[in-house]
């Protein structure tokens, strides 16, 4: 347990963790200092003034919140007038220039400008000689659009392109009201992790040319989630809207705040895939190439699985957990075989030394957790002897590499059970159309073995069944929660001591042991 300090904060006493700055401590706590350019992956700049309080007795008496530490019987003040008069001069020092364009600004909601005007300043401007005017709609590459006439010059873009993916795209030039950001001459954003800037930016300066003008911040539901793009497993916001008249959909995703997986930020490719869960997916179930009702292929599936003498399951690297447990269940009922080969979702040299990985599936870990083979070698020897191939969410033939089971695959009779629309689905006797990852909840297990739980987060109008109940459907006996739980627990023996209640929102490290927290 964190060491704590005791402090006053407007003359009553609180207690906060030690080693930490005003800002993150308070906060903890519920107590808000305002301010624009720190942010916890970024550490202290100090460049705003936003954020400075008095501390009684203290010399000097006015100190920058985000650049002094907490200490035993420190007292902080907050609510004085000194401390109000410099909330209110430093707002409308930001506000001089700023254009008053929030009804068309894309962080109009989500601003923390607006924010702090309403609570910190909410004054008429008196200014009366004609605003700076600086670049407008700038592109500044990676999909990342500028104003400058917004930006409040907290530097945390700068900082992140230095610090972070230490690519220093980005700088400050000029002075005073002239000062502004832009790129190097000759440079635009050039890195994998650009569109973060747009989470980092406190107002509407920085944008997401893909979704600038598409939805209205307060129109959004948001949604906890984790990205499936690649075994890193980062977690995410997933913001959707359901539009009179229309279906549930995705509009972004943004980082969600995790420390043991992807701290404050998300890659790139991870936060645009979003699109891949609105697009191509198998809007229908098909029987021989038709659509057709969940009746019809069940019956169909289930006599082809009955009278199959060597059934081959072949289950994706993004499944669940749960499903994963499903299926093998299913696979041992009908005396099939079960791989996971999923070669295809591996691109070498893809990943770097920070959040992206090679393999591009999310859980590919619980394959391992559960005893379930990986191997070319397993999975060639299956197919070759199989007459039937149940093949549940797994893109075989996505990569080049795969070519080499297409002239097998097609003297095989396939059922496919799959979110998406692909070359197996299409190829397919019966295609069962499932939910995909937003639209379900489940346990998946990331490259550095942290166990994740997510929860469904859209739901359409129209819903498709999960996976899990596609398999109860074809005979599968292992299908309720009780049953599944008791096969993870089997499986991962820490999970057993835990109540779902109690499950870590950030996760379960199953590297760590418990003599990993004792001290002599």
């Amino acid at each position: 347990m964190a060491e704590t300090v005791k402090l006053f904060v407007n003359g009553q006493e609180v207690e906060v963790e030690s080693g930490k700055n005003l800002i993150d401590a308070f906060k903890v706590i519920g107590v808000e200092i305002p301010h624009f350019c720190y942010h916890p992956a970024l550490g202290a700049d100090g460049n705003c003034r936003m954020c400075l309080v008095g501390i009684e007795d203290g010399r000097p008496p006015l100190v920058p919140a985000c650049k002094t530490p907490v200490a035993e019987g420190l007292k902080v003040q907050l609510d004085t007038e000194k401390i109000k008069k410099i909330q209110h001069d430093v707002m409308e020092l930001e506000l001089i220039n700023h254009p008053t364009d929030c009804p068309v600004c894309d962080q109009a909601g989500e601003c923390t400008l607006q924010d702090y005007y309403m609570t910190y300043d909410h004054q008429a401007s008196r200014m009366r000689v004609p605003q700076v005017l600086k670049g407008k709609k700038m592109d500044f590459g990676c999909g990342v659009i500028h104003d400058q006439e917004r930006c409040v010059l907290c530097a945390r873009c700068v900082r992140f392109t230095r610090l972070i993916t230490k690519t220093g795209e980005l700088g400050i030039v000029n002075r005073s009201d002239e000062a502004r950001v832009t790129t190097f001459p000759g440079r635009k954003l050039d890195n994998r992790y650009a569109l973060n800037v747009v989470d980092l930016c406190p107002v509407g300066a920085m944008t997401s040319k893909d979704f600038r003008f598409k939805q209205r911040a307060w129109f959004l539901s948001r949604s906890s989630g984790i990205c499936h793009g690649c075994a890193k497993g980062c977690n995410i916001f997933i913001d959707h809207n359901r539009e009179k008249g229309g279906d549930d959909r995705i509009y972004r995703f943004r980082a969600r705040h995790n420390g043991l997986v992807n701290g404050y930020f998300i890659c790139d490719a991870g936060r645009l895939s979003y699109h891949q869960e609105n697009e191509g997916r198998l809007g229908t179930t098909r029987l021989a190439g038709k659509d057709c009702t969940i009746d019809e292929a069940v019956e169909t599936a289930r006599r082809k699985i009955e009278n199959a003498r060597k059934p081959l399951f072949l289950i994706s690297p993004n499944c669940t957990l749960e499903q994963m447990i499903a299926i093998k269940g299913l696979a041992t009922a009908r005396k099939g075989r079960v791989s996971g080969y999923s070669d295809s979702y591996i691109m070498e040299g893809d990943g770097d030394d920070f959040l992206i990985r090679d393999d591009k599936s999310a859980n590919r870990a619980g394959f391992a957790a559960l005893g379930i083979d990986t191997t070319l070698e397993a999975f060639r020897l299956a197919l070759n002897e199989a007459d039937l191939l149940v093949n549940f969410n797994n893109d075989l033939l996505r990569s080049e590499a795969s070519g080499t089971f297409t002239e097998k695959l097609s003297a095989l009779t396939v059922i496919a059970v799959s979110s998406h629309d692909n070359t197996l689905t299409r190829k397919a006797t019966v295609a069962f159309s499932v939910s995909s990852y937003s639209e379900y909840g489940g346990t998946i297990i990331n490259q550095d073995q942290i166990l994740q739980r997510f929860t469904a987060a859209v739901v359409k109008n129209d819903p498709v069944p999960n996976m899990i109940e596609v398999v109860r459907l074809l005979g599968g006996p292992v299908t309720d929660d009780v049953t599944i739980t008791k096969a993870m627990q089997d499986a991962i023996p820490v999970l057993a001591g835990i109540e779902a209640t109690a499950f870590p929102t950030a996760g379960l490290n199953l590297k760590e042991k418990e003599t990993d927290h004792v001290t002599a």
